[in-house]
């Protein structure tokens, strides 16, 4: 079909109006309306915006060219009705892109009417089909159509527009498989309210841990892909841990054929619980060894491994491929979008709040993979305003949100080993992730601040990310001060909380102090707290105890609250891993494992 030999009659105008944060969203809004859309007619889809990128521009050309019966022009919006815009005095309640939609009759005066939409949408159906059925019988000026949506038509046209290289049988088989009776909650999670707050209880799984969610679909999703690729090489899961990926890793991988495992933990740098976790750990692929070190060293040793270009061609001498985890791994991150979905949509269900108003997220993080991935939710939709990053002792986080600059020196920085271990990191990799989307996507800027980070332990951003980062508050909390909020929460709420929830509820308080925000707010209470009985036992007036399993037992007495059944009897397995090695001799661990 030849654009010009459309009759006007049978061209259907779409507006949008989005900003460049919004451009994935938008490829998939696109893609899915043309696909559903009546072939008779012809679209012109306008996009009015003040920053989309010329690379994003393109991208999104590219998409709409695919259709024979589609055009697509962008309208730059910047100093056009810059007075009118200022006169609204919106006071930040709503953005220009908003505003524009208001301009539809001065920009497009050949059209009698013109569909406006968002691109936070996956399109189920025909869009012309309104269009052509809607009458203005009226003088209206705006008026509004509600979709319907039919019953799996929605999952259907997801599978096909981003679940393109699974079949929605084989996605199907990864998700039943993932999350079956290994979670004793009935929705997977559990979202709890106490203390002016909503409680994402990520830990129903069987290592007690949120990790849990991620790392029980990630063996089938790779199991499955290696399957369609025909790959035949062994494939190497090589992780370091702060304490609950590699436990959630070594029991989602043990025994899975074509695998092997290997995990690096920090000597002394985990709690007992989390310790006795890993090495009891059953599997013949099972490879556990604790580093003379912290987790920043175990980190930055695996990154090196992935990086190695021998090391890598040893293994494929030995028909071995690496891969990983960790939060470094998109498909570990990925699923963890979803609880975040599910908690909005949830607290909307159970009338916490109304749809469309938005809530706050709090992450208790130190590698900064679980708030990045409520960031990922933010920016497919879901209407999260304030990202609140919780650290405890190790504010790295913290300083950086609020200065701009990443500074790990050491005449700057101290590390502490804190009764919150797992976010005892200095080294934040996620973080890379996000700056990469918010400096626009230049990777060369991105690399020289890593190489920076490396070579002088700091970094500043510019003006651009500074500001993207507005939408993040950072907060940490001491460690006098989580036994503190333990214990109060308990006596007053009597809801138990293990250390890292209890550092982001502390960061939410003086949050909420400080700002008088009451949005609604989730927290996301990332493992049990018997992982942590010491602490947590010891903040609300038990002890002293022999050990770790002796806190297990005497919090389970007083408190009442059951141990998960994946922590019974765990002082009672046989250790099988004892290995210790230096985080110089990482590599060759790996390949004594791999023998």
């Amino acid at each position: 079909m030849d654009n010009k030999d459309i009759n006007k009659e049978l061209v259907i105008p779409v507006m949008h109006c989005f900003n460049d944060n919004y451009a994935i969203p938008a490829s998939v809004a696109f893609l899915s309306m043309l696909e559903n859309a009546n072939k008779n007619y012809f679209y012109k889809l306008y996009v009015l915006h003040s920053d989309i990128t010329l690379q994003n521009q393109e991208i999104l050309t590219s998409i709409v060219s695919r259709f024979k019966n589609a055009s697509l022009e962008f309208i730059d919006m910047n100093n056009k009705f810059e007075d009118l815009f200022e006169q609204t005095n919106s006071k930040g309640h709503y953005t220009k892109e908003m505003f524009y939609k208001f301009c539809a009759p001065s920009l497009f005066p050949q059209y009698d009417k013109i569909i406006i939409t968002d691109v936070d949408v996956v399109y189920c159906g025909d869009i012309s089909e309104e269009f052509v059925k809607f009458k203005d019988d009226e003088e209206n000026y705006l008026a509004g159509i509600r979709g319907v949506m039919k019953k799996g038509g929605h999952i259907e046209t997801m599978y096909k527009q981003i679940y393109s290289d699974f079949t929605e049988e084989e996605m199907g088989a990864c998700i039943a498989g993932a999350y079956d009776n290994k979670f004793t909650a009935r929705d997977i999670v559990e979202i709890k309210e106490a203390g002016g707050a909503h409680f994402l209880e990520l830990y129903h799984g069987k290592t007690a841990a949120f990790k849990d969610m991620a790392l029980s679909i990630l063996p089938y999703l790779m199991t499955t892909a290696c399957k369609k690729e025909g790959e035949t090489s062994k494939i190497c899961i090589l992780t370091a841990t702060s304490g609950d990926t590699g436990k959630a890793a070594l029991e989602g991988f043990a025994d899975v054929p074509g695998t092997e495992i290997v995990v690096f933990y920090p000597c002394d740098g985990v709690s007992q619980v989390q310790e006795r976790q890993m090495i009891t750990q059953e599997g013949d692929n099972t490879h556990v060894f604790a580093i003379r070190g912290n987790f920043d060293d175990a980190q930055t040793g695996v990154k090196k491994i992935f990086s190695d270009d021998a090391f890598a061609a040893k293994l494929a001498a030995r028909h071995v491929k690496l891969s990983s985890a960790n939060s470094i791994n998109i498909g570990r991150l990925v699923p963890q979008v979803a609880y975040y979905v599910y908690s909005y949509l949830k607290l909307a269900a159970d009338g916490m709040l109304a749809c469309g108003q938005p809530m706050n997220v709090v992450v208790p993080t130190g590698n900064f993979g679980n708030i990045l991935a409520a960031y990922f939710a933010r920016e497919m939709g879901v209407p999260i305003a304030k990202l609140i990053c919780a650290s405890n002792d190790n504010k790295v986080l913290t300083d950086f949100i609020r200065s701009g600059a990443y500074d790990i020196r050491g005449e700057v920085r101290k590390f502490y080993c804190t009764n919150s271990p797992s976010m005892d990191i200095l080294i934040s990799s996620n973080l890379e992730r996000l700056l990469y989307l918010l400096s626009g996507r230049d990777g060369a800027l991105i690399r020289d601040w890593m190489n920076g980070l490396d070579k002088d332990k700091v970094y500043e951003v510019n003006e651009k990310v500074r500001a993207g980062l507005s939408d993040f508050y950072g907060g940490y909390c001491t460690q006098e001060e989580t036994l503190a909020t333990i214990g109060r929460m308990w006596r007053e709420n009597h809801y138990l909380m293990d250390t890292h929830t209890a550092v982001a509820y502390k960061v939410y308080e003086d949050y909420r102090k400080e700002s008088g925000d009451e949005t609604p707010t989730v927290i996301a209470s990332t493992a049990s707290a018997y992982k942590f009985a010491e602490s947590v036992a010891s903040a609300i007036g038990i002890g002293p105890c022999a050990d770790g399993f002796a806190y297990v037992a005497a919090l389970a007495k007083e408190t009442g609250v059951p141990v998960p059944y994946g922590l019974a009897g765990l002082d009672q397995k046989p250790v099988r891993h004892t290995d210790v090695v230096d985080a110089a001799a990482m590599s060759e661990a790996v390949l004594e494992a791999l023998k």
